[in-house]
């Protein structure tokens, strides 16, 4: 056989395996799958390596690294396939930063947490957001407002409180505490004592539904199978709360969000009562904005949000919604478009869903 022919059955023999197609493609999905070398130059590459496309009669798959160091080959100095990819290390860098920006008395700015990670401050913004869902700012406050609540609950006033979150003055405290926590730190600390909740339990076509509202607007909407169930489950989430049961004004409001319940269409033009961490709030404005009668997978909406690597978080916020269809997380689906968990059951999530496309 001659140098000719022996080079068209190696091409061949390249070009008919299916990893030569998502080599021409530079398929980051591939990277770490396997490997592939370059005869003429010597070295091994990642499936993604932006270098000029060898031709397929010099190129040989290898499973691993290791296995194409052991053929001969080195490592790429543009791909660097003997290092982790860009996704573990940065996933390594921002959970140190997390870490430090936990440890810190003052939330670090953005340019301490740049120059601490040899990055420029737009660099890390970006990646920081990629692996977190959240700015390192809106981190660092979700963390704050973890510190503020463990605070209240161990600390003998609200004063000791301010100081153990790492506040040095009241007054941001105060200014911060109400988006943090829903209401005041000193009702907080009381388990929501001194906090007017008013509910009442109706019935709709998808069973029992609980509507509540506190005084900055309707704070949940719970459908079941057992109006005591949903009692309880509200009055676990407010422990102290005065629980009130509605009149004959908050019947009317029931009555307009089990109207809106049955046909979500209408709209809902209540106010709500959105308590979340900077990342849910997120999710939840995210949801709002799917019409009804269509749907979103969870990827979806992690990239509509800026934060395509934070699907679990999506999943998470979607599952920690307390506003059954005013917060249309029944709307949001697996990839391949079948249904998935649903706080209040998939049974219903899938009759909701049915109803919308039928009434779109």
């Amino acid at each position: 056989m001659n140098m000719k022919d022996s080079n068209e059955l190696r091409a061949l023999a390249t070009v008919s395996d299916p990893r030569w197609a998502r080599v021409a493609a530079r398929d980051r999905d591939a990277d770490d799958r396997f490997f592939y070398s370059v005869r003429t130059t010597g070295v091994y590459c990642r499936p993604s390596c932006a270098a000029r496309p060898a031709r397929p009669e010099n190129v040989a798959f290898h499973a691993s690294a290791a296995d194409a160091e052991r053929a001969g080959f080195r490592p790429c100095k543009r791909c660097k396939p003997d290092q982790p990819v860009r996704a573990e290390r940065d996933a390594e860098l921002v959970a140190g930063l997390c870490r430090y920006i936990e440890q810190a008395e003052q939330a670090p700015t953005l340019e301490e947490l740049a120059e601490r990670a040899g990055l420029s401050a737009s660099h890390l913004h970006r990646r920081f957001r990629e692996v977190t869902g959240l700015t390192p700012k809106a981190y660092a406050t979700a963390h704050r407002a973890g510190r503020v609540r463990a605070a209240l609950a161990r600390s003998d006033t609200v004063t000791d409180a301010i100081y153990d979150a790492g506040y040095n003055s009241n007054g941001r405290f105060y200014a911060e505490a109400d988006g943090m926590l829903g209401m005041t730190p000193s009702a907080w600390r009381a388990g929501g004592a001194d906090t007017e909740i008013r509910f009442a339990i109706g019935q709709c076509a998808l069973g029992a539904i609980l509507v509540a509202q506190s005084e900055r607007g309707v704070c949940a909407i719970a459908l079941g199978d057992d109006p005591d169930r949903l009692a309880r489950e509200l009055q676990d989430r407010f422990p102290k709360a005065r629980l009130i049961g509605g009149d004959a004004a908050f019947e009317a409001l029931v009555a307009k969000v089990i109207g809106f319940v049955e046909a979500p269409a209408l709209g809902l033009d209540l106010p709500l009562d959105l308590r979340g961490t900077a990342f849910q709030q997120r999710v939840w404005q995210a949801l709002r904005e799917i019409p009804p009668g269509t749907t979103a997978s969870y990827s979806q909406i992690a990239e509509r949000i800026g934060a395509p690597k934070s699907v679990r978080a999506v999943a998470q916020a979607c599952g920690a919604n307390t506003l059954a269809v005013a917060i249309p997380c029944h709307r949001v689906v697996r990839s391949d478009g079948s249904l998935s968990g649903y706080r209040w059951g998939v049974d219903r999530k899938g009759t909701l869903l049915r109803r919308e496309a039928q009434d779109s």
